[in-house]
């Protein structure tokens, strides 16, 4: 999977801020010659990459994105599909166009990098492609249904996309991050109006989920273990880098029978 030595081309989407940022630097560190993307490049500082505009919504800046790194370096070895966003709010409180909207994003976008950098990948039988997913993919997390709902695509996304993509030695990993300090709270989207049957329950959730974060780790942390992954020549399916009862919530969900884990769930949320 190597291009010339140990040094590899990588694309990073949404590397503006937030854990992409800290993955293309730390990419950036260990030698690597690194593209991110963001909607607004122009507003970013130098970091030490180059920035390229893309909208995970427009296909075309996406195809030209991809196409800007190929005439530069002439391959893609590595992509980090990063990018995406949150969303927050009772099921029956989001609307269906709200619901399309990130679905769009999360999914859909992720399925438009995957489609413009395949083929040069598949010709020169050797990449890799890094999905992060969440450790909410795990789990239909009450208040955050759609965005475990995105997350589990995701899952299933890479899974059906490795053994496709098998033949032709390109590798795909899913990756499920727990809860890192970043500012995706800003940027969730969120119910137009809360509903007063769903209120208290909500504001405990956003509550439980605002102290969550305000104990999150460093994305730096997260940013070495992609590094990692990218420096191995068979890496693992599925890596999940979580800590403490996020980690152990997703062996309960699987060692518990099903009711007495959601009763456990709705309860955390009371």
């Amino acid at each position: 999977m190597n291009g010339t030595g140990t040094s590899k081309v990588v694309l990073v989407t949404g590397a503006s801020s937030g854990l992409g940022r800290a993955i293309a630097r730390r990419l950036v560190k260990a030698g690597h010659r690194v593209y991110g993307t963001s909607r607004r490049p122009e507003a970013q500082a130098d970091e030490g990459f180059v920035l390229l505009r893309m909208d995970l919504l427009a296909e075309a800046t996406v195809n030209a994105a991809v196409a800007q790194v190929l005439q530069i370096e002439g391959r893609i070895d590595v992509v980090v599909n990063n990018a995406g966003r949150g969303i927050q709010g009772a099921l029956e409180d989001l609307t269906p166009e709200q619901a399309m909207a990130i679905y769009d994003l999360n999914l859909v976008g992720l399925h438009r990098v995957c489609r413009a950098v395949l083929p040069g990948m598949r010709e020169r039988r050797r990449g890799l492609i890094i999905n992060i997913s969440s450790i909410a993919s795990n789990f239909g997390l009450p208040y955050r249904g759609l965005y475990s709902v995105t997350k589990a695509g995701v899952d299933r996304y890479t899974e059906a996309l490795r053994i496709e993509l098998a033949p032709f030695q390109v590798r795909v990993v899913s990756m499920q991050p727990g809860e890192f300090a970043t500012n995706v709270d800003s940027a969730r989207i969120k119910p137009e109006k809360v509903s007063d049957a769903y209120r208290a329950r909500y504001e405990r959730a956003m509550e439980l989920l605002g102290s969550s974060l305000h104990y999150s780790r460093d994305p730096n942390e997260f940013a070495e273990v992609v590094a990692k992954v990218i420096a191995k020549e068979r890496p693992r399916p599925l890596y999940r880098v979580a800590k403490g009862v996020q980690r152990l919530s997703v062996l309960l969900k699987f060692l518990l029978p099903g009711r007495l884990f959601e009763g456990l769930l709705a309860k955390h949320y009371e």
